[in-house]
């Protein structure tokens, strides 16, 4: 059974009276612990396809189902529910709020989306900082830890809410060659370990080298998919 199934999925955007085609109807399925790329140049669609997927805008046309549900049937307030249980949520700039710890901001989502008990939320937390090899941190703050030590916070974060599927938009950007193999080494690791989905928008060949499963797009087209190690899913 797919995660995610997009199917002839368009997506316009009005520029005044010009109608831009970001997504000219694109299909492909997910399955489920997937990790997996799409590639392509500025402009391409991959950031637009990102939004697509995590609920975050809807398509023009076509059907994109996301754990069992039609995306475009959500409306705003269904759709950030949506987000919180099933989607988590990775950024280049690692977007931790600054007055916060480091344990603070993997809770913060328990807090927000679950509103899940005092000890729950201790325990989840604390587990996920010892997975990702940040409890001896928990007590800092985002400026007084190191942009690996960030995006390791960043995928605890991610996960807290046990959610199907993450969602990275070119999460190493800001991060020098040897700390991105670190944290790519992490997601997988994660991945592994919790059987989330790990979806990445990005040019960094570091990360394409590592994914699983590559999308190519191309003037909002799927020029093209890559397998390794004979997975194949659509």
């Amino acid at each position: 059974m797919s995660l995610i199934t997009a199917e002839n999925v368009r997506k316009d955007y009005q520029a005044g009276e010009v109608s831009i085609a970001a997504l000219k109807g694109i299909s492909f399925e997910i399955e489920p612990a997937s990790f997996v790329s799409f590639v392509g140049p500025s402009g391409s669609g991959k950031t637009t396809l990102l939004n697509l997927i995590g609920c975050l805008d809807r398509p023009t046309g076509g059907k994109l189902t996301v754990a069992d549900t039609d995306t475009a049937v959500l409306d705003r307030k269904q759709s950030a529910a949506f987000r919180g249980t099933n989607i988590g949520f990775i950024f280049q700039d690692f977007n931790l709020l600054p007055v916060l710890t480091v344990f603070e901001n993997i809770e913060y989502p328990l807090l927000m989306v679950r509103n899940t008990p005092a000890e729950e939320r201790k325990k989840r937390v604390n587990a996920l900082l010892q997975a990702v090899g940040m409890i001896e941190q928990k007590d800092k703050y985002p400026d007084q830890i190191s942009g690996g030590q960030k995006q390791r916070v960043a995928v605890a974060r991610a996960l807290v809410t046990n959610p199907k599927l993450v969602l990275a938009d070119e999460p190493t950007a800001n991060l020098d060659h040897t700390t991105a193999y670190m944290v790519i080494d992490l997601m997988k690791k994660m991945r592994d370990e919790f059987r989330t989905t790990f979806i990445f928008s990005t040019h960094d060949q570091k990360i394409v080298g590592e994914a699983e499963i590559i999308y190519s797009l191309e003037d909002g087209e799927l020029k093209d998919r890559q397998a390794k190690g004979g997975k194949n899913n659509g």
